[in-house]
């Protein structure tokens, strides 16, 4: 059965893009295949950062996806820096990456072009990615459209290692993509991809009033000035918002009563905050139980942990030999 792997970075509580971009996904999966999910704070301290907030929002993160359904008696969840075999696969895999590859990583050149400094480590990322995904020797990666270039790296990556070292076998699988179902979800501004630098997210465990604050100005299609103009759902983020929480026979409704002007925006809106809080009000219920019980999320890291360190340590035992340096 194939094995899933996937992360996410410490940005601290989960917004509904993250939500529904990655995890309600990892929620279903985890109960399909075999699947480890991580933190990875390895990848966050690339760009500046305060090491205070990155241990607090490691926190915040592991609670929020335990909150979100993860489920640790299913799936495993750590954090990446408590399994050190990731840096040192990403050292073995250094030695085969190709520059050339590296520098055209589309990523990579959006990021460098905004920083003065560019570190090395923002660079090599897509190395450490690698590591992370084959460490554990997983064929499958549930990935947002974007990040499909880093996991062919990982492909190219295991393909060079495995034709140096691998003595004729495949020891390294080349990793597929798993392409999250949800549309991707766009800032409150209708207009830029849902980020915390942009200022334009909802928190996943908001309260409904703090989120109807952020639905009411909510950006809706630009061409419908008026209350009595017909609109176009398609070209809206809120419908697009419906299709993501509302079922589908409210979705169908929603598109009619916007093409007719059958609605305003702020009733479509009153549908949607009330379909959001049909899910998102068990995720608050079960992060105020692991707010007050912090030993249950303590406890689900430190298994992961322990099962991800059995498992890497196997996995770089057989790549030292076969490199020659055990």
């Amino acid at each position: 059965m194939s094995r899933i792997f996937s992360g996410i970075q410490p940005s601290g509580e989960l917004h509904i893009g993250n939500y529904l971009g990655a995890v309600k996904n990892w929620v279903r999966l985890q109960h399909e295949h075999p699947s480890i999910f991580c933190i990875v704070d390895y990848h966050a301290i690339t760009v500046p950062y305060e090491p205070a907030l990155l241990r607090q929002r490691r926190a915040e993160m592991a609670l929020s996806l335990l909150a979100s359904g993860i489920d640790p008696t299913v799936a495993t969840l750590f954090v990446q820096s408590s399994v050190p075999e990731h840096t040192e696969l990403t050292w073995l895999f250094n030695t085969v990456a190709p520059l050339g590859e590296l520098e055209r990583q589309t990523q990579f050149k959006d990021k460098s072009q905004r920083q003065e400094s560019v570190s090395t480590g923002l660079l090599t990322y897509p190395v450490l990615q690698a590591a992370d995904i084959l460490i554990y020797r997983a064929d499958r990666v549930p990935v947002g459209e974007d990040q499909v270039q880093h996991l062919e790296l990982s492909r190219v990556i295991a393909r060079r290692w495995n034709a140096q070292y691998g003595g004729g076998e495949d020891y390294f699988p080349e990793p597929q993509p798993l392409l999250t179902p949800s549309r991707r979800i766009m800032g409150l501004d209708g207009h830029a991809k849902m980020s915390k630098s942009m200022n334009n997210t909802i928190g996943l465990l908001e309260t409904p009033e703090q989120i109807w604050a952020k639905l009411r100005p909510a950006a809706t299609d630009p061409k419908r000035v008026k209350r009595t103009d017909p609109g176009t759902p398609e070209v809206c983020n809120i419908y697009h918002m419906h299709k993501a929480f509302s079922p589908p026979e409210t979705v169908e409704h929603v598109a009619v009563q916007c093409r007719t002007a059958g609605w305003g925006c702020i009733d479509c809106k009153k549908v949607l905050h009330e379909s959001m809080e049909a899910e998102l009000t068990p995720i608050r219920a079960r992060a105020a139980h692991l707010r007050e019980a912090p030993d249950e999320v303590a406890d689900a890291l430190a298994t992961g942990t322990r099962r991800c360190r059995g498992w890497a340590g196997e996995t770089v035992g057989h790549a030292r030999e076969r490199m020659g340096i055990d």
